[in-house]
């Protein structure tokens, strides 16, 4: 792959993380919770946006799913690795950010956010595939 594209997706990715970490953290009218707030167990917050019926339930997971797309295409451009190399890169930064979120108490660290994110980035990766695919070229 062309130096100048890993170049590009590096930026893209810098930038992209760190817009992202701002949503997360001060994004949407976040406020320190009197509390720290996690979930651990799988699918119960999801739960309560199944079926969906309001426009915040969609939001909430598509949201969820779609902001991490772009990190899929992304880590592995900037760095040339296959899926599960980069899949643990993500989900070690995704630890970071989850924890940064209630430690901080601006936040959840929430198990059905792992889900949902890692639904996002494998979308992304598999759209990258298909991309270099039809270019004759590997992801």
């Amino acid at each position: 792959m062309k130096s100048h594209v890993k170049m590009i997706a590096l930026i893209l990715l810098i930038g992209y993380t760190g817009l992202l970490t701002c949503w997360m953290i001060w994004g949407f009218g976040r406020t320190t919770q009197p509390e720290f707030s996690y979930n651990l167990v799988p699918f119960s917050t999801m739960a309560r946006y199944f079926p969906i019926r309001s426009l915040d339930s969609l939001i909430n997971i598509v949201g969820n799913i779609a902001v991490f797309v772009p990190f899929g295409v992304l880590i592995p451009l900037a760095f040339q690795i296959r899926f599960r190399k980069m899949f643990a890169y993500f989900l070690a930064g995704l630890f970071v950010l989850e924890m940064t979120q209630m430690i901080s108490r601006r936040g959840s660290l929430d198990v059905d956010d792992f889900i949902l994110n890692s639904v996002g980035v494998t979308i992304g990766y598999g759209l990258l595939g298909v991309i270099m695919k039809s270019r004759g070229r590997q992801p």
